[in-house]
């Protein structure tokens, strides 16, 4: 790997970034892993090739390969829960570096988050649970957010944590001062950065930028309200890195964690799923046939790929009724495209998000060569093929002439024909 490489789910989440992002590291070399949206939400699984498993949250998925993490100012993050997830992977504190203008989630916000889509009741939005949406939502409107950087101040950590908790009012969450004193233990503990780190690391060498859920969970241009409060697609990553290489992720057969449009779906495949199942807040793990008419409006909408990373090409042998989902019936009409709406439309979307609801399959087929049409429908060549969640499961495909021609970023990567 000679150039820098984003990794972006095209789907609802859970595709496989993190066993891709742990394959490209494997392959190296990678200077690092630069994490660009989100927060401790995630659960990227890695199965390394001698069986080892992690579900990555805020340590970036090359972190068994000793590859550092570095977590830009776009990450809400976590101390508490990055705490525990680094006592399982054996404290690998030297490794990280968080960006001091990433805002700070609190144990406040995640009670608050719980309480409001508790709430909703069979109206609920889909959540983690982990207050990330809220964090954002109370940056939106504070401008004494907590971030990373007021750790390093006690008096200045103490104020702003304090205004949280008056804001929240009385929650199920940890006193003040036992807060003050774990935040300020994560800033005595990892390195924490100015805005120039990120230029410094993409300088020294090739780096990988993994994102976290997917494109159609976008908060512009995911299925509203049914989103994240995050910017899925590479435009995060356009931010901070002038070129790279848009690699998207997609499984054989769609997912979708919890509430929202889903209209390939189809309980009846009895799909298998190792690594994912029903979440307290999450609500249930749902499965369907491969919506390609959804991940080419993904495609669309995050400014194009340049390849793709398809997973899970071993299930289909294993489950005769998967089919391709190439065009929807809505309304008495017949979609093989989804137009996207002007940016930042949140009327747009949510009037979309309604006519999904009513929309079902109109053409579903069985393909003979799954990788080959995912790559042809959504127009990008496949640079990665995964059989299984180990490392060794990956095949890496040589690119032909007439790619590495058009697409010399691509030949950069992989071996030309």
């Amino acid at each position: 790997m000679r150039e820098h490489v984003a990794v972006v789910d095209l789907g609802y989440g859970d595709a496989g970034k993190g066993t891709v992002v742990d394959a490209l590291c494997a392959a190296g070399p990678v200077h690092a892993v630069l994490r660009f949206n989100g927060g401790a939400q995630a659960a990227h699984n890695v199965v390394t090739e001698t069986g080892r498993h992690h579900t990555f949250a805020q340590f970036g998925s090359g972190t068994l390969r000793g590859v550092p993490t570095h977590l830009t100012r776009f990450v809400v993050v976590d101390p508490l829960a990055l705490a525990a997830e680094a006592a399982c992977l054996g404290n690998p504190f030297p490794l990280l570096t968080v960006d001091g203008d990433a805002l700070l989630a609190t144990p406040w916000q995640r009670a608050a988050n719980r309480r409001r889509e508790r709430g909703r009741g069979g109206a609920r939005h889909g959540s983690c649970g982990m207050g990330v949406g809220e964090t954002m939502a109370y940056a939106l409107s504070h401008a004494d957010a907590p971030r990373v950087s007021d750790v390093l101040s006690r008096p200045l950590l103490r104020r702003r944590l304090a205004a949280v908790e008056s804001h929240y009012g009385p929650l199920a969450a940890a006193p003040l001062d036992q807060v003050v004193d774990a935040f300020a233990a994560f800033g005595r503990t990892v390195a924490i950065v100015g805005a120039g780190h990120t230029g410094r690391l993409l300088a020294a060498g090739p780096c990988v930028f993994e994102g976290a859920q997917g494109v159609l969970l976008d908060e512009w241009r995911g299925w509203h309200p049914h989103t994240t409060w995050s910017t899925t697609t590479f435009d995060n990553v356009a931010a901070l890195c002038p070129a790279f290489l848009r690699l998207g992720v997609v499984r054989t057969y769609t997912t979708r964690h919890g509430a929202g449009p889903f209209v390939t779906e189809a309980p009846e495949l009895s799909l298998p799923e190792r690594h994912n199942g029903r979440g307290e807040w999450q609500g249930a793990f749902r499965t369907g046939h491969f919506d390609a008419v959804a991940h080419r409006y993904a495609v669309e909408v995050a400014g194009g790929v340049d390849g793709l990373a398809v997973t899970h090409l071993d299930v289909p042998a294993r489950v005769p009724g998967l089919r391709m989902c190439t065009a929807y019936r809505v309304d008495g009409a017949v979609w093989d495209r989804i137009r996207p709406g002007p940016p930042r439309d949140l009327g747009y979307q949510e009037s979309l998000t309604a006519r999904l609801r009513r929309a079902r399959p109109g053409a579903l087929h069985r393909p003979a060569d799954w990788a080959g049409e995912i790559g042809s429908r959504l127009g990008a060549p496949v640079l990665i093929e995964s059989a299984g969640p180990r490392t060794s499961d990956k095949r890496w495909l040589a690119v032909g002439p007439s790619t590495a021609e058009t697409d010399p970023e691509i030949s950069l990567m992989f071996p030309v024909r």
